[in-house]
Order: structure tokens, then sequence, then C-alpha cells
């Protein structure tokens, strides 16, 4: 079919990194803010991460967890606490020092020296230290566990290279803390979290995922264990997907989150946090997205049904609006995915083909074209955006009746999520190498013609220290991460690719986002 005119100017193929991008603008995403690293979410954009937001908050309520609010800004004493936790989030952090400008006496605007605040504000990178400070005064007694908190909001890291959803100065998440009596149950409520991810990733974002523990240089600052999905792109590239860590006591010894057990005497609590972003939207650019735009999988689709009218600001519009009308209500009272169908009766004046490819560009689900023709003949014309072109280069039409379109449309668009998902599954698996076996075998590969070489499964003897610093630097050369062991891979079964010694556990390495 190299007769189609695809709708957007960039391919996947030939540039990701351009047609990321033009995905962006074409689907109506985002766009720059004029501020360095932040963006505008549009409407289609922001309507995808709320049905993202409405999904996840669904699951984790369902697990026990209140939703809660803290402040986005932090003492900078609260993050000196915990060492390596500063550490990890001090070349990122932005600081609020005054609290008030005064004019310049030349046109501008400068801090006012009398306004400085006593104590530096950190705006807020993320929450531990502050939600620290609230459960040392909510936990009392073993009676007070689990505390199961979450909150939404945004956070800011100043990022030196940014990208739109992917990296940006701000962005918006939930981050989920809770403490705990001892460290198996802590430990057993990271893993139901990353579950929680999972489902979600794969269940609602059609985004297949590896689950699995990432190695001691990956994890977060001041974790005892960092847990990760990890999604394949189109490129090859890996994307963390979400990340659910065990903090142990640490973050609770330097916050005083104690409490008073069965036997009377004070125990440290031992703590969690997990989160997930808008990030996620990247993701699902790059593992849905096509060369005529996005695909948006149905459970997230803030319409999944487009209607347009083919008006012609001629006699006969108002009666094909209330055909269309009909039909729309027809489709309302139907459910998919466990909810009552979402479709939009779009009116805007313009073209019909026009329309069509906006809708197209911005990935809709299913999109039914009316004309006078079709109301004449009962009939509809629709268009599966998973299956947009036919075999003669043309886009796919099909013409079923009003009604037959009406009654199909929910099991039509469980079947584009499953097929979204499948196709994406399936690109994940073939691009997935092992067998690999020793370092120069490994460079080779990643040095090869083959433009993304996808993700190379390899077995490692778990080194630490300063034996796990080499590894990384080998791997750093290649432009290489250690991405995460997953919880159902097979035992090792040889030596380490890094060091020559027996191995224990296989993992993952790719290039990342």
């Amino acid at each position: 079919m190299s007769n189609i005119r695809h709708a957007l100017s960039a391919r996947r193929a030939d540039d990701f990194a351009q047609w990321y991008q033009e995905v962006i603008t074409a689907a109506d995403l985002a766009e720059e803010s004029g501020v360095r690293g932040c963006m505008v979410i549009k409407p289609w954009g922001y309507g995808i991460w709320e049905r993202i937001q409405r999904l996840m908050d669904d699951r984790i309520k369902a697990t026990g967890h209140e939703n809660c609010y803290f402040p986005i800004f932090i003492p900078l004493s609260n993050f000196e606490r915990e060492a390596a936790h500063v550490e990890g989030f001090a070349k990122e952090m932005a600081v609020v020092t005054h609290h008030r400008l005064i004019a310049d006496g030349k046109g501008g605007l400068i801090p006012d020296p009398e306004a400085k605040l006593e104590e530096p504000l950190v705006v807020r990178p993320t929450s531990e230290t502050i939600i620290g400070d609230a459960m040392a005064r909510w936990v009392q007694s073993w009676r007070d566990l689990p505390l199961l908190t979450n909150q939404w909001a945004n956070v800011v890291r100043w990022e030196m290279r940014t990208r739109m959803f992917l990296r940006t100065s701000e962005f918006l998440w939930q981050e989920g803390h809770t403490a705990h009596e001892d460290a198996a149950s802590a430990q057993e409520h990271t893993l139901r979290m990353l579950e929680v991810y999972r489902a979600c990733a794969e269940n609602d974002l059609a985004l297949p995922v590896i689950a699995g523990e990432k190695p001691e240089n990956e994890r977060f600052p001041g974790a005892v264990e960092t847990w990760s999905i990890e999604a394949m792109m189109q490129d090859g590239k890996a994307l963390q997907a979400g990340t659910s860590h065990y903090l142990g006591t640490n973050f609770a010894k330097a916050s005083g989150i104690q409490y008073q057990d069965r036997e009377g005497s004070q125990q440290y609590c031992h703590t969690t946090s997990w989160g997930v972003s808008t990030r996620l939207i990247g993701g699902i650019i790059m593992v849905h997205g096509d060369d005529d735009g996005l695909r948006v999988p149905p459970a997230i689709a803030p319409h999944q049904v487009i209607i347009l009218p083919m008006l012609r600001d001629k006699e006969g519009d108002d009666e094909l609006l209330a055909y269309c009308e009909e039909l729309r209500a027809a489709i309302a009272a139907t459910s998919t995915l466990g909810e009552k169908t979402r479709v939009l009766l779009d009116k805007k004046p313009g073209k019909a083909a026009a329309k069509r490819w906006d809708w197209v560009r911005k990935g809709a689900p299913v999109i039914l074209e009316i004309g006078g023709r079709d109301m004449e003949n009962g009939t509809v014309s629709l268009l599966r955006r998973d299956r947009l072109w036919a075999e003669n280069g043309k886009p796919d039409f099909a013409t079923p009746t009003r009604d037959d379109a009406a009654a199909s449309l929910p099991t039509m668009l469980e079947d584009i999520q499953k097929n979204l998902f499948d196709q994406a599954a399936k690109r994940r698996d073939d691009n997935i190498t092992r067998g690999i076996t020793d370092m120069a075998a490994l460079a080779d590969f990643y040095s090869s013609e083959k433009r993304y070489p996808g993700w190379v499964e390899v077995q490692w003897s778990k080194p630490t220290g300063a034996a796990l610093d080499t590894v990384v630097e080998k791997l750093k050369s290649l432009k290489l991460t250690v991405r995460n062991v997953p919880i159902d891979s097979e035992p090792a079964d040889g030596t380490c690719i890094f060091t020559g010694e027996p191995a224990v556990e296989r993992i993952f390495v790719a290039r990342a986002y």
C-alpha cells in the first residue's frame, strides 16, 4: 500500500524523535509554554490524562488509600535530614528565597532584599519529607497502621534536557505514601502497588509492561528497594512507566515516624512511596502512534466515538443533525469497557474530510461520517482508527446500518482496545533478544546496522558497590542501562555477562528515555 498519503510528514522509521514531536502538535495534545521545560497541556491531551487519573484513582482507592494534599513548598531543612535523598535531587531543585519583588529603578523588578525568607523553600520535587512530617503527627500507635495516603499534584524537577511529556521541568503525577508496622507488610504493599500500575498500564492504557526490581544504582534516593514497570517504545527504547519503592525505616528515622507496638515499645515505621506521571502520555504516543498520528486506546479516550455530520449550510442540515443526534443518543445509552460509551457529535463548521483527518490525527478510536446519502439509506460510514487503511490505499470505511453501528460499537471498542495491546505486545516480544553471553557480543549487537535494536536479556551476578559501578560504566559506553529484573523471569543458569561470575538473575538492558 505504498500509495497511501499519510497524515504526518515525519515517519517513525526515518526520524522517531521528529515524528514524536509532530504527533504532539498534530494531535493537539500540548504546546510550549514560554517557560523553559514547561508545557501547556491542551484539552485533548488533558482529557487523556483525566481518564488515566480517573481509572488509576479508582484502582488506588480500591486498595484502601485515601487522597489528601500537601504543600508545594517544602523547607530546605526537610531534605537535609536524609542525605541520600537530598543528594539524589539536589541538582534538580527549584528554590524560593524571597517573598516579594520591588522595582529596580530601571523599569524592571528584583527580589526585595528585605523580603528574604528565613529558610529557603524547595518547590516540591517529591513529597517524602513533608508527608513524613505529617505521618509523624498522625501515627502514635500500631492501631494507626497501616497509614495509606495518596495525592494528585504537580512537581518540579529542573531538567536540563526536556521533551514534552517525557521529561519536563514541571509535570503532573500521583504519589502514594504509606507507613507500616514491619518490613514484611511494607514490602508486600510495595509489590501490591506495582501490580496496580501493571494492571492499569496493560488493561487501561493497552501498554504491555515488564514488572521487576531495579538494580542498586537505579534505586530512588534513600530507598531500600525500587521496583518498576518498563514499556518498550516503537524505536526499541525502554520507558520507565511507573515505580514503587520500599523505603525501609530511612525516612521514618529522618522524620520521627514512630509508633507504640503491641508490647508497648517504640518502633520506627517502615514506609513506601510510589508514583506515575504524565510521562505515561508520552508512552502512549510512542507505543500506539502511527504515521497518521496518535491512536488512543478506547479506555482512556476522552471521546470513544466521533460523529461527523457532512453539513453543507443548505436545506436538509437540520434533518441530518436530527439523524445524527438520534444515533448519538443510541450510542450513549450503551456501555463498553465497564462504563457508558463516550460519544461526541461534532457540529463545528468545516469540511467533513478536514474534520475527519483532525480526529484521525488525534486518535479517536471510531469515527462515524454521515452525509445525506447515508441518511437516505439508513446507514453510516464507519472508520476504525486501529485499521485505517484498506488494501487499495484508501480509508477503510464500513457502511453498517445506523442501528447496527450503535449496537456493534461496544464490542468494537473492546476489540480495538485488545488489538492495540496485542500489536504492542507482539512488537515488544519480537524485539527482545536472548542468548548474548559476553560484552563483545553485546557491543556488536548495539553497534549493528539495526536502527531500532530493542532490548537484550542477559544474565548477571547482581554486583554491588565498586563492581556495580564498573558494570554501569561499561553499559554507559554503549548508551545502555539495566532496566529491571523481571518478577517472572526464568532462573539464571549461566555466567554473568559483565563479571564472569556465576549468574543469579536475568535482567533486561536497553537504551532508554
